[in-house]
């Protein structure tokens, strides 16, 4: 992007490249969210000695390091990773909407064919890739790595949370299809939404899958890519044992699908069902001040709980100087901010309930 510099990815391979099923797996796209990167550690390891037993029946293809321009940016010895600070805002938004990139010839060219519809698709997704020019260095790293999973059967992107419980974000249209990712992975909050807003990810890959099956009802078109993403706890979750254990799930659920040769045992029970995104409560600080909280990731709240204080120091009047936050729902809190300061507006805790909240719309349903 400027004179004398450069960035590389690092894109590791296990088995044939049209080998079928292809499993993607990336890594800190936003760069400051280090559990992911440990997590493919400990899998590439486990791949590497699978692919020299011949064990690769599919193809797996897994980039480590997801964000190499997030993982250069420090700001007063701190890594932010998170935005772009040349200004082309979150790392995991502003994907291209392949559904709208196809061209409008497609309807007249599918068939009655489900699976010569997927190849059909898989090829114009590549070549609306293959004619785009991004204009900058984030543009670019978002074309490479879409180039990289578009025609993948599952793709899972993983990230952390700021503190929290492992979990996991899934395309409504994936479930009940996807539920044993959810249980082998432990996911404590599985989370559905067809259309979450600023195209991260995951819906880039896996959401015109959907969006072309709802627009072309005539036609037989499945979902085929089990796109998802997964929240590997909290940021400071960086762990040896935590960590062998994450991709030893991972490993077994591509076992179970047919990825990976070998027995991946009995799966495990679930550990949560699935909720809508819809149905989470967002819980913002109306004031500012220090937080101090009353409930911790994992725990089961109830609608009227006091979840966190927000102590006004400033104010010497003790009972006057606190206000409560509750939540508004049952369910269970799995995300929190590591940062004691709140600000009127910032996202201190987050609770997975069952039902949709009057307040939350498709579109809107992610913190930026």
């Amino acid at each position: 992007m400027s004179a004398g510099t450069e960035r590389n990815l690092s894109v590791l391979r296990f088995g044939a490249g049209e080998a079928r099923p292809k499993a993607y797996l990336q890594a800190s796209l936003h760069a400051d969210e280090l559990p992911a990167m440990l997590v493919l550690n400990h899998l590439v390891d486990r791949l590497t000695r699978a692919a020299g037993e011949g064990a690769i029946r599919g193809q797996v293809v897994v980039v480590p390091v997801a964000n190499p321009i997030g993982l250069a940016q420090f700001v007063q010895g701190r890594a932010m990773g998170r935005f772009a600070l040349a200004g082309s805002g979150n790392f995991n938004r502003g994907f291209l909407d392949l559904f709208d990139a196809l061209d409008g010839d497609i309807a007249g060219r599918l068939s009655a064919d489900g699976a010569a519809n997927v190849d059909l698709i898989r090829a114009a997704m590549g070549d609306a890739l293959d004619a785009m020019r991004p204009a900058d260095e984030v543009a670019c790293l978002r074309h490479t790595l879409l180039g990289l999973a578009f025609d993948a059967d599952i793709a899972l992107d993983l990230h952390c949370d700021s503190e929290a419980v492992l979990h996991l974000y899934l395309g409504t249209p994936l479930w009940p299809g996807a539920a044993d990712l959810s249980a082998q992975i432990g996911s404590q909050a599985t989370l559905l939404a067809t259309v979450s807003g600023g195209v991260p990810f995951d819906e880039a890959v896996g959401g015109p899958w959907w969006a072309l099956a709802e627009r072309y009802p005539e036609h037989p078109i499945p979902a085929a890519c089990l796109s998802g993403t997964v929240e590997y706890r909290g940021r400071s979750d960086v762990d040896e044992a935590m960590a062998a254990q994450d991709a030893d799930n991972l490993f077994r659920f591509l076992q179970r699908r047919g990825i990976v040769d070998g027995e991946p045992g009995p799966l495990p029970d679930a550990r949560c069902a699935a909720t809508p995104l819809d149905g989470v409560d967002m819980i913002r600080a109306p004031v500012g001040g220090v937080i101090a909280y009353a409930k911790k990731p994992g725990d089961a709240v109830a609608a009227g709980d006091v979840v966190a204080v927000i102590v006004d120091p400033m104010n010497s009047d003790f009972a006057a100087s606190r206000t409560e936050l509750r939540c508004r729902c049952d369910g269970i809190l799995y995300g929190r901010t590591e940062d004691r300061l709140a600000r009127p507006g910032k996202v201190v805790c987050k609770v997975a309930g069952n039902e949709s909240l009057p307040d939350r719309h498709a579109g809107a349903l992610l913190t930026d």
